[in-house]
């Protein structure tokens, strides 16, 4: 019989827990482990004979414990989730479920900052230096960073942006200094380790979320410092599968303009999300033709697909330049009325 152990290693909670909670919340559980997770458990668990009730109850207990912690920490970090630990369960044992999780838990830096307003954090960092403001940037939710992005001044945007597109890892130490800017502010806590961030992927989450004044200021500008990077920056910008976020109206122009070989090449391997938003703004005779085109095909290179996808979402910038359709972007000059 198992019996209280305050002793008890966390694969043999683990075990203990999955007996308490039963088969199919187990069962359920266990989709989300992996083999070698799977098979210690199994492996505990069957070395179990009985389990007094008060020992499932602890264990309950802590688990439910535990995941309140996580989700205060998700909620406002982990000084809020000490300061409602400490009201609910006092002082002593909201430290020792806190240090519980932090020794496995790593917190992203500047995970304050993307519970905080972007206004807040813009008056913070808009004085800072630009590589100061492009690693914040680079950490923060997509959206927040481009409501900040658009409102920096424009002679420094374009410079923030190269910066985050360019930027590579970055020491817990100069993590450290600069999350103590904030710090006086607002809580945080510093994850001890070597952490990745920016890249053209970071800029592109970022203009994505700015308006599209913004972006082309940057994109415009970063034409000139760096012509390479602002061309890879607006092939993300818009890929053909974001044709399904467009309007009915825009999509029929975009069928009009673009070659009927390259839009059969392109929904050849598409999703069937992104063939039945094209064959719902085609007539019923071009659609039931290019699925019959689809269907004889054959084979198909992923280079010539790429190309062609290229070739449409060129029409569809040149489009959007144009002002002939609207893509959806942060910021109010995209409420289509």
């Amino acid at each position: 019989m198992v019996k209280k152990d305050k002793g008890m290693s966390g694969k043999q909670k683990a075990a203990l827990l999955l007996i308490s909670l039963g088969p199919e919340v187990s069962a359920s559980i266990y989709k989300q482990l992996n083999e070698e997770e799977i098979e210690r458990l199994t492996l505990e668990i069957s070395g179990v004979k009985k389990v007094e009730s008060s020992v499932k109850e602890e264990i309950i207990e802590e688990f439910h414990t535990i995941a309140l912690a996580q989700d205060y920490i998700s909620q406002g970090g982990i000084g809020y989730a000490k300061t409602v630990l400490e009201k609910a369960l006092g002082k002593d044992h909201a430290q020792a479920i806190i240090n519980r999780l932090t020794s496995s838990l790593q917190v992203r830096p500047f995970d304050f900052a993307r519970q905080a307003d972007p206004s807040q954090i813009l008056n913070f960092i808009q004085n800072e230096h630009p590589q100061t403001i492009a690693l914040i940037l680079s950490y923060l939710d997509a959206e927040q960073a481009g409501l900040i992005l658009s409102s920096l001044p424009q002679e420094a945007q374009a410079d923030i942006a190269r910066r985050i597109a360019t930027m590579d890892s970055t020491s817990p130490e100069v993590i450290s200094e600069i999350e103590a800017v904030l710090e006086r502010k607002l809580s945080s806590t510093v994850t001890q380790d070597y952490t990745e961030t920016g890249g053209v992927d970071a800029v592109v989450q970022v203009l994505n979320g700015v308006d599209r004044s913004t972006e082309k200021t940057i994109l415009d500008a970063l034409e000139i410092q760096d012509p390479e990077l602002a061309e890879e920056i607006r092939k993300r910008m818009f890929v053909f599968e974001d044709v399904v976020t467009l309007d009915n109206r825009s999509i029929q122009r975009i069928v009009r303009d673009c070659e009927n070989e390259d839009l059969i090449l392109s929904l050849k391997v598409s999703s069937e999300e992104v063939k039945d938003v094209l064959f719902r703004n085609m007539s019923q005779r071009m659609a039931e033709s290019f699925q019959e085109e689809m269907e004889i095909m054959g084979p198909v290179r992923l280079r010539d697909v790429e190309e062609a996808q290229s070739r449409i979402v060129a029409i569809i910038r040149r489009l959007e330049d144009s002002g002939e359709i609207i893509i959806a972007r942060g910021g109010g000059d995209d409420i289509i009325v």
